[in-house]
């Protein structure tokens, strides 16, 4: 049953993407990310950040995770890209870990002004691309731009997004530069959960990425973590953390 969702689901998304490519059509996720960059979201003091529906679009209890990430992608200590500041959890981790340089990619101007308030432009060896990572990406390609560790963690977006940005990955990484992404995917069952991994694994595979997943204890199950949330978004007590080193093409 496994095999068969993983192949039914590779197979769906390259019919969605060779019909996008053959086609100027909006996609749904298109439809929902921008009218998530067209809304208000509110920071609930250090605790979260809010869309304009109350759903959340980031939480402090996802802090361990954002160091765990954070210690994949700055192994090598060398240009760091992160697309989705946030509450700029793992920004400051990437922060303290002295890369020789640091790319953040924000869309939403809430989010944007946040980033000011906090001081964020003035920080030595930070670089703030300002847009939609659709847009700034072909941007950095045109300009040579390489790193060697990136991650992503973008809200009101899906996989078929996540897939478009795979698909650019090998023109933006340097080769043993190391990719990682919030792993989120259908986060309340299981099955669904791992289909993901193994899709992701097999298509980040045939990019030439080395994929492995471990696996880190995660505790959201206190119901006052999510108070005055709309929505919870996660349930189970562990995550499967990626570590994707690109090998080359």
């Amino acid at each position: 049953m496994m095999d068969f969702a993983v192949r039914d689901e590779i197979a769906r998304g390259k019919a969605t993407l060779e019909a996008r490519r053959d086609a100027d059509v909006e996609r749904d996720d298109d439809v929902e990310s921008a009218k998530y960059l067209a809304t208000k979201v509110t920071y609930d003091g250090d605790d979260k950040l809010l869309d304009e529906e109350g759903d959340a679009v980031m939480m402090t209890w996802e802090a361990p995770l954002m160091e765990a990430h954070a210690d994949v992608i700055c192994a090598a200590k060398g240009r760091v890209l992160n697309v989705g500041f946030g509450m700029g959890v793992v920004d400051g981790c990437v922060r303290a870990r002295r890369t020789s340089g640091h790319t953040i990619i924000e869309a939403h101007p809430d989010v944007r002004a946040h980033m000011t308030r906090q001081g964020w432009d003035d920080v030595p060896g930070v670089s703030i691309e300002f847009g939609r990572w659709q847009d700034v990406l072909p941007k950095l390609i045109k300009r040579g731009v390489k790193f060697d560790g990136v991650f992503f963690d973008t809200y009101g977006e899906d996989y078929d997004a996540m897939r478009i940005f795979h698909a650019m990955l090998p023109k933006i990484m340097n080769v043993g530069g190391v990719y990682s992404y919030f792993n989120g995917m259908c986060p309340d069952n299981i099955f669904f959960h791992m289909v993901y991994n193994r899709v992701a694994e097999e298509e980040l595979r045939a990019k030439g990425f080395k994929v492995t997943f471990d696996v880190v204890a995660v505790d959201a199950s206190a119901d006052d973590i999510w108070k005055g949330v709309k929505r919870r978004y996660w349930w189970g007590d562990k995550y499967f953390l990626p570590t994707c080193v690109y090998e080359g093409a």
